[in-house]
């Protein structure tokens, strides 16, 4: 049995059902973290099933099974199981390609408890898509509860993998799928390509379904601006030399322009695969559905013009409850009343539909084929059903919350819409094993946050209070205050009226226990008896009593313990000692104001005298001063 690989629109020859077409292969970013040899970035092909959790990161460590390695069958039937450890990192299974379906291989993968699947390719080959399996099997009722990731790696990157785990060497991996989608600005444009058919077997039944389910999500977005929608439906043409063929006349409209297969056949078969057996004259026509095709994209088309382009979803529900192949109503008449019902213009309608008998392009269905080819990093249009968002085709199950999620990592961030906080998104990945996220149940403190991006081992912030670590494993309270958050995460005690604590509230990190107490300071911290250890009450005449976390000392007789020399001493030689000392300070600072006033009085005395003499010896002669001699003048004559 050999795996899905992808469907490829056709340029249909009947006779040989030959196919071409552009496809792209959807991939995301895979760092290995650990080991160092491995080190590095390497790229996956992202599975079109399951859940792949786009604008987020998922990180796990690698298992190879022992057994079972190409996961065709249950993980349970080997004894195996990959349930993450509390506190533990996530398990990612790898799996081996070959022998089943590859969502089988997720299926068990899941089942066995891993985080999600990485397939080994077993030839050297560029990375391809995996698919869904291609018959339409009863027992395949798992595919759409596959929810892990997968992603296809190269056979050279596998093999890697496989020898460094084979030496004992643990291998963790990083799933980053936040550059899958372009998330460029505060708008997200998507195409949805569908198709009318409601008898086409689970492919189609998945489309109704999923249509049902995303309409109001789908319409909220759309009315308030945050998204530009787009429905298109593929078709292709019928060569020239078959136009006149029963295949072509039963399937085509305008003359083999537009053609869809018959309603009966199987589309997991892919369109390159016509029915040998097909009965081509019973029921409804491939060119029933065109016209219905058609009909819808000119729904949209005129609702747009008109501003309302959120009418569609309420057209092509509604359309599939009442206008259903089973009850003879896929009919214009049935088509009509349902449009009129929501306040549409038939008549536009009718005027967008066009002719579909006559032999001239029909410029909606013309354009429809022309978008079919990709342009830039889009690709072709290969499989039905396919979402386009923001220019890049989406890989997953075609489910509401999986696909709001990926609508959602299109915003630029921090203009994500309120709808993508909201419980349609928030699935609460949290509360099944704390998502795998470290936690603290005591303090009600965990590193798990759940986001329309997917859950995040993010160690948190609180109260103010950074924690840091990896967020699987370990995080622990960092810088100031940290002690007031659940005490640092550090061993506290009280006991016979006191309080000890190994948390330092400064910005230190780690714990250490108090003095007088030994441990890691995490989990315990156990008294040290001083006494036994005589680390402490060493003095001759001591007595030692140990305390929890201190211990008591005392001196016999009439001595006095001191404590920070480990002594004991006289009560009353202390005494003494200290009243003397405090007298000698007393007499000492008495003689020093005394001596202190006599210079301030003696040096006040000197400086009035001279002051006085100064002023006197201006108007007289003083006692030490000689007279001046009285020198008579001899004038001339």
């Amino acid at each position: 049995m050999r795996e899905k690989l992808g469907f490829y629109v056709c340029v249909w020859f009947f006779l040989y059902g030959f196919c071409v077409g552009r496809f792209v292969v959807e991939k995301n970013s895979l760092k290995v973290t650990s080991p160092d040899s491995l080190r590095d970035v390497y790229e996956c092909a992202i599975g079109n099933f399951g859940v792949p959790q786009y604008g987020g990161t998922m990180l796990g460590t690698v298992m190879y099974p022992t057994a079972n390695q190409k996961a065709c069958k249950n993980f349970s039937d080997f004894d195996l199981s990959f349930k993450s450890k509390p506190g533990g990192l996530p398990i990612f299974i790898l799996a081996d390609r070959g022998d089943c379906f590859f969502t089988l291989k997720a299926w068990n993968a899941q089942n066995g408890g891993a985080a999600a699947i990485l397939v080994a390719d077993d030839r050297v080959e560029t990375l391809i898509t995996m698919d869904t399996p291609e018959e339409n099997d009863a027992q395949a009722d798992y595919l759409q509860k596959i929810t892990i990731p997968s992603a296809l790696i190269s056979k050279a990157f596998g093999d890697s993998i496989k020898k460094v785990l084979s030496s004992g060497e643990m291998v963790n991996i990083n799933l980053d799928w936040r550059e899958s989608l372009p998330h460029p600005d505060e708008r997200v444009e998507y195409e949805f390509w569908t198709n009318s058919n409601d008898e086409c077997g689970p492919k189609c039944d998945s489309q109704i379904e999923f249509v049902k389910n995303f309409k109001g999500a789908a319409q909220i977005l759309e009315r308030k601006g945050y998204t530009q929608f787009t429905p298109h439906y593929i078709t292709w043409y019928c060569p020239e030399a078959f136009l006149l063929s029963k295949q072509c006349k039963s399937q085509c409209i305008n003359h083999g322009r537009y053609c869809a297969p018959d309603p009966e056949q199987d589309f997991s078969r892919g369109y390159c695969a016509p029915d040998p057996e097909q009965d081509f004259s019973r029921g409804y026509d491939g060119k029933d559905v065109v016209v219905q095709n058609l009909r819808q994209a000119c729904v949209y088309k005129v609702t747009n013009e008109s501003g309302k382009p959120w009418l569609w979803w309420d057209y092509v529900t509604d359309f599939a409850i009442r206008c259903p192949m089973k009850d003879k109503k896929y009919t214009k008449e049935c088509a009509d009343e349902v449009i009129k019902s929501l306040g549409i213009d038939v008549k536009q309608i009718d005027k967008c539909v066009g002719d579909p008998e006559a032999n001239v392009d029909n410029p909606v269905l013309k354009a429809e084929q022309e978008a079919q080819i990709g342009k830039g990093s889009r690709g072709d249009v290969t499989i039905l059903p396919t979402l386009v968002i923001n220019n890049r085709q989406y890989r997953g199950k075609l489910d509401k919350s999986a696909v709001l999620k990926a609508i959602c990592s299109g915003f630029q961030e921090t203009t994500d819409p309120g709808i993508c906080l909201s419980e349609e998104v928030e699935t609460n990945e949290c509360l099944e094993n704390n998502g795998g996220c470290w936690q603290d149940k005591a303090a009600n403190i965990t590193a798990c946050r759940d986001t329309f991006r997917g859950r995040v081992c993010e160690c948190p912030i609180v109260q103010g209070v950074k924690f840091v670590g990896d967020g699987y494993t370990h995080c622990e309270a960092s810088g100031a205050l940290r002690c007031e958050i659940n005490n640092g995460g550090c061993w506290m005690k009280t006991q016979d009226g006191r309080a000890y604590s190994a948390c330092i509230d400064d910005h230190s990190k780690g714990c250490k226990c108090p003095p007088g107490f030994k441990g890691d300071g995490v989990n315990t911290c156990e008294d040290i008896d001083e006494c036994k250890e005589k680390t402490a009450c060493q003095c001759p005449h001591c007595k030692c009593k140990n305390t929890w976390g201190s211990y008591d000392c005392s001196c016999s007789g009439n001595l006095l313990y001191m404590r920070e020399h480990d002594t004991c001493i006289g009560k009353d030689v202390n005494t003494e000692v200290s009243w003397g000392f405090i007298w000698v300070i007393i007499l000492g600072l008495a003689v020093a104001g005394v001596g202190g006033y006599a210079i301030y009085k003696y040096r006040i005395r000197r400086y009035m005298d001279s002051e006085i003499r100064a002023i006197m010896a201006q108007y007289m002669p003083l006692d030490n001063q000689g007279e001046v001699p009285n020198h008579p003048h001899h004038g001339g004559v």
